[in-house]
């Protein structure tokens, strides 16, 4: 294990606190770069462009915000950015337009979301992403008390965001807490909706999308759909001695083994503990390398940092010790000043 020291670094403005998930990287104004989104306990989102430290824009919200993202979740061809606040408000920016005009517009109509929406409440995670393989983006949340639901933006076509809205496709419920969600490509390379679950342990999601009309019926209808509802969880325990079954865990799929070459094999994804063990999966039932540290793990992400076309597995402590694990089990790892509340990498 080796260890590093960044000299080069950048600081930016922000007086606040905000959840783990609060933080992204990604497109958020389809310029081709990457912009960093952040979303505070107060309902402010700021988005901060290329080295500038105040941010770019701000965006008022109501509630505390728990999770944001940037993606096409509309299905419209281009990236917008989301906010989920604990208190059920989804938020919807699409700042495309304002690629000519960085950090100027703060007040009136400007400050307002593009399209809001009211979901259920206690949201703590977000992702979009291709689940069902069908090739466009459904919106997944995960909740605070053990479920995971999926949505699709609906709209007429040709109409604008005002005319559409997220229609509930299908609601999990899981036997532990979920503190992250993923999706990995599965032996035939269709998309698998992977969560977390406690003990180093993971749940597939099946995205059966069937009509649940039948969740009002009372008596041997609701218990058959109840039957059918756990059918589509199929819980998975990764090999090895597990100390603390109750320990939080954290995973994150897709994660790139070099150039594409057509392969049939299950995706890499990666799993970390509270406790320091982190492990590296192909499939179910393949272990590639096993890692303990003596931190407590509670982010996990993927970075090709060599550029040779191979994610690293990239691991953060919340006393900022930040680990950076190749494929071969080769470690580096580097010290964050500070103590850290949120985690994210990319470009």
């Amino acid at each position: 294990m080796r260890s590093l020291s960044y000299v080069q670094r950048s600081v930016l403005e922000f007086s606040g606190s905000l959840f783990p998930r609060a933080l992204c990287l990604g497109d958020a104004d389809n310029d081709s770069l990457n912009e960093l989104v952040l979303g505070d306990t107060s309902g402010k989102l700021h988005i901060y462009k290329d080295e500038q430290s105040a941010p770019w824009l701000t965006r008022c919200c109501s509630g505390m915000l728990t999770c944001v993202g940037v993606g096409d979740v509309c299905n419209k061809g281009k990236n917008f950015v989301i906010a989920v606040s604990a208190e059920g408000w989804f938020y919807l920016f699409d700042l495309t337009s304002k690629l000519e005009t960085p950090g100027d517009l703060f007040l009136g109509e400007e400050q307002k979301a593009t399209y809001t929406q009211h979901l259920p409440a206690n949201t703590k995670l977000a992702l979009i992403s291709d689940i069902d393989g069908d090739g466009l983006c459904e919106l997944v949340l995960g909740y605070t008390d053990r479920v995971v639901r999926a949505f699709r933006w609906e709209s007429p076509p040709d109409a604008d965001l005002a005319s559409g809205q997220l229609v509930a496709l299908k609601k999990w419920l899981l036997e532990g807490q979920v503190d992250s969600l993923s999706v990995n490509p599965g032996i035939d390379g269709t998309p698998e909706l992977m969560v977390s679950q406690p003990g180093c342990g993971y749940a597939v999601l099946r995205c059966t999308w069937k009509e649940e009309s039948s969740l009002g019926l009372e008596g041997a209808a609701a218990a058959e759909t109840r039957e059918a509802s756990a059918r589509d969880v199929i819980i998975h325990q990764t090999s090895g001695r597990i100390h603390n079954k109750n320990v939080s865990t954290h995973l994150i799929g897709s994660i790139k083994n070099g150039p594409d070459g057509g392969s049939k094999e299950p995706g890499l994804f990666a799993l970390c503990t509270l406790d320091g063990t982190l492990k590296l999966m192909q499939g179910s039932d393949r272990l590639l390398w096993s890692v303990q540290v003596d931190h407590q793990l509670f982010a996990l992400e993927k970075l090709d940092v060599t550029g040779n076309g191979q994610e690293e597995v990239v691991a953060c402590a919340w006393d900022g010790q930040t680990y950076i694990i190749d494929h071969k089990r080769m470690v580096l790892r580097f010290q964050v000043e500070e103590n850290v509340s949120a985690f994210c990498a990319g470009q």
